[in-house]
């Protein structure tokens, strides 16, 4: 499945992308999390801090606040940004976008997260590799990173170009 774009209200931090398919190429890690919830200060969070510091600039690292509970006392900007800046984020985070009158966020909504903090992976070419709730083991998410970026780039675009339906009469072209 290719990984539907965000839906943000506004970009935290540094080097925020325009958009995912502005990222292509490059291997996407993002934790969506809040910044009441235990499980996202405790174990979502530092996890991305140390998947940051391990793969540099070789992946993106993202954050994406989710906010689904509690919207009063974190669904701010001003309350997201003091989080950030005490908890020293280097990596930029998104803020949710809401519909009115939904309380579940909008890409929460289309990656069909069931809770926080959950990991999405997306490949090179954009395809969504993992969704996990929870907290997931460093080594095996070390490990699923590492598959992703020795993957051959042909590979990777030969699977966005099935999961796009670039194949037509139950044939696919070979990448060139």
């Amino acid at each position: 499945m290719r990984a539907p774009e965000w839906r943000v209200a506004r970009w935290f931090g540094a080097q925020a992308p325009d958009s995912l398919a502005a990222l292509r190429g490059k291997v996407v890690v993002a934790v969506a999390f809040q910044m009441l919830c235990p499980g996202c200060v405790a174990e979502g969070v530092p996890q991305a801090r140390r998947v940051r510091a391990a793969f540099d600039d070789r992946v993106a690292v993202l954050g994406l606040h989710s906010v689904f509970e509690h919207h009063a006392a974190q669904g701010t900007e001003d309350a997201l940004s003091a989080f950030l800046h005490e908890y020293r984020i280097d990596f930029p985070v998104a803020l949710d976008a809401h519909a009115q009158g939904d309380p579940i966020p909008l890409t929460m909504r289309a990656y069909g997260l069931r809770g926080t903090p959950s990991t999405l992976l997306i490949d090179r070419a954009g395809l969504l590799r993992m969704n996990a709730f929870g907290h997931v083991d460093d080594l095996v998410l070390g490990a699923s990173i590492a598959t992703l970026m020795a993957e051959a780039p042909e590979l990777s675009a030969t699977a966005a170009d099935v999961a796009a339906g670039d194949c037509a009469a139950g044939a696919c072209p070979a990448p060139a």
